[in-house]
């Protein structure tokens, strides 16, 4: 099982990070573009094409490594008409009604085809729950959770990092539950985003478009019914709902406001909860990183409460709900904070005794080189044993880059980070996989080296945040769950610590793009860094 995971998610990810370059140069052409204007926030073209290749992404992980069982394939189907609809969409704008046709159809493939669906509510006796009231119910969830995903995208990284959040809690309370279907479902969908939020982070060279936004709340709302579903495991339907989380307040919250003033709801303005924090004189990413922060607390709480009775969890989504809601209420669009503050103050202040020791100050970013060189070059030899398919597909990656350095030189850029990041992915698990689980655990040598490296990126990055790199929201999403995932319990699959190998991926996939950033100069050595994993990768799968 384990393998399968790793190969999903790290399949979907690659495949979605390679689909993003030719697809951003197509999107003129295929008229998939987004025009700013009107409430859009963003002030050129951008094309809108991250959807597709975040499908795309999540389709192969799913097919290839996933049980095809009813639930899964008619997801998959639901999830292509989704897509299909989306485009069509970002091509040429449809009406409400267009849409909900769309979703509508997704929705029933997987409602009736696939089985997925309500099986009981909180305070509802079983007797009187059956599907005359279990379908519609769960249909209108479909939609809600497709479209409230849909209403949130509206700042860079939003969308999806909240459901990047959303799907985390998934997987792991799947985890718990032994679904390896829906697992697996997950992680590729986790795989595509982690890709696609490369090039959506503020400010963003791509956007997912209604086709990843709509794709995105779809596969939501699927997979948390399938969570809840009865059948499935013993987890309460109010779970879901933390899980949903804040879009799905906030798009309660906007239509209610709409109705309340006599307006359609279905039409358009700048009342989201987004629009809101901005209004006050919130920056991007304080407005994207407060929201983040939401979405965490809800699906902590989804975690710390999933044991516990229906009246204690309806009591406290009912008091997130409050709180949320409250800023509809509260706050008006065009209301300002009252500091007085312009926007982002500059941070130099804080450096203090780093700009009296300078020349120290430059210090972290060459040892970080030089410890994540040293690593690549040691790495070979962590693997007890590599299979034959994972030795097949570095070999494959490496006569990519070769072509490229020869013939493609536009693609190295990118063939760089897909080999750095598929050749340390796999000797990192390969690794896990030699060692068995009573041995040193975080007093093993590899992490407790990468943890220095940790220090070393948080480091570089707190140093350089005025100079050379721009942190984002999902930066600190990123370096919240590497610290918070190895403390989760029973998250082992076979000899594999899942949390820790997390944990220790995201430190180097963020070492490698500071590196790849201040030293772009460097990218042939970045290569030859890359080829050399690959190539020792592809060696010890055939000795």
């Amino acid at each position: 099982m384990g393998t399968a995971l790793f190969f999903s998610f790290l399949g979907s990810l690659v495949i979605c990070m390679a689909l993003i370059p030719p697809l951003m140069a197509s999107a003129g052409r295929l008229h998939i573009l987004d025009i700013p204007g009107g409430r859009k926030a963003h002030a050129g073209s951008v094309a809108k094409v991250g959807g597709i290749a975040l499908a795309a992404g999540t389709f192969i992980g799913v097919l290839v490594w996933a049980p095809k069982d009813d639930m899964v394939l008619a997801g998959l189907l639901g999830g292509l008409i989704i897509l299909a609809f989306g485009v069509w969409d970002d091509r040429i704008g449809l009406g409400y009604q267009a849409k909900f046709a769309g979703q509508a159809l997704a929705a029933l493939c997987v409602l009736l085809y696939g089985g997925v669906g309500l099986s009981s509510l909180p305070f509802l006796p079983e007797a009187w729950f059956g599907p005359w009231l279990g379908l519609p119910l769960s249909f209108l969830i479909l939609l809600a959770v497709t479209n409230a995903v849909n209403l949130a995208d509206g700042l860079d990284g939003l969308a999806g990092g909240l459901s990047l959040i959303s799907f985390a809690a998934i997987a792991y309370l799947a985890f718990q539950n032994d679904d390896l279907a829906l697992m697996l479902m997950v992680v590729a969908i986790l795989g595509g985003l982690l890709g696609f939020l490369r090039f959506n982070t503020y400010p963003a060279k791509i956007f997912m478009g209604d086709a990843g936004s709509q794709f995105l709340g779809f596969f939501l709302g699927v997979t948390g019914l399938v969570l809840i579903d009865g059948a499935h495991g013993p987890y309460s339907p109010m779970l879901a709902l933390f899980v949903w989380g804040i879009p799905l307040l906030d798009m309660a919250g906007v239509f209610g406001q709409r109705l309340r003033e006599g307006r359609s709801p279905f039409v358009g303005d700048r009342n989201h909860l987004h629009h809101k924090l901005l209004g006050r004189g919130w920056s991007h990413r304080e407005a994207v990183t407060w929201i983040y922060a939401g979405q965490v607390a809800m699906v902590a709480t989804a975690y710390a409460l999933r044991w516990q009775p229906d009246w204690l969890l309806a009591a406290v989504y009912a008091g997130a709900a409050a709180v949320v809601l409250s800023f509809f209420v509260s706050h008006g669009p065009g209301s300002k904070k009252s500091d007085g503050s312009s926007g982002p103050q500059p941070e130099t202040a804080e450096l203090g005794w780093w700009e009296r020791h300078a020349r120290l100050a430059h210090l972290p970013l060459p040892v970080l080189g030089i410890a994540v060189s040293g690593f690549l070059l040691a790495s070979v030899a962590l693997p007890g044993r590599i299979p034959p398919d994972a030795g097949a597909a570095a070999a494959l990656l490496l006569a990519l880059l070769g072509v490229a350095f020869g013939f493609a030189p536009h693609a190295i850029p990118w063939l760089v980070r897909a080999g750095l990041y598929v050749g340390s992915s796999f000797v990192l698990y390969f690794g896990e996989t030699g060692r068995p689980l009573s041995s040193a655990g975080w007093m093993e040598p590899s992490t407790l080296f990468l943890m220095v490296v940790a220090g070393l990126v948080m480091l570089v990055m707190r140093l350089n945040a005025v100079r050379q790199f721009e942190t984002t929201p999902l930066d600190s999403l990123m370096l919240l769950l590497a610290l918070f995932l190895p403390l989760l319990p029973e998250l082992h699959v076979g000899e594999v610590n899942l949390s820790v190998l997390t944990a220790k991926l995201i430190v180097l996939f963020f070492s490698f793009e500071l590196l790849l950033q201040a030293y772009a100069d460097r990218l042939k050595l970045a290569g030859l860094l890359a080829g050399w994993v690959l190539a020792g990768i592809t060696v010890r799968a055939w000795l």
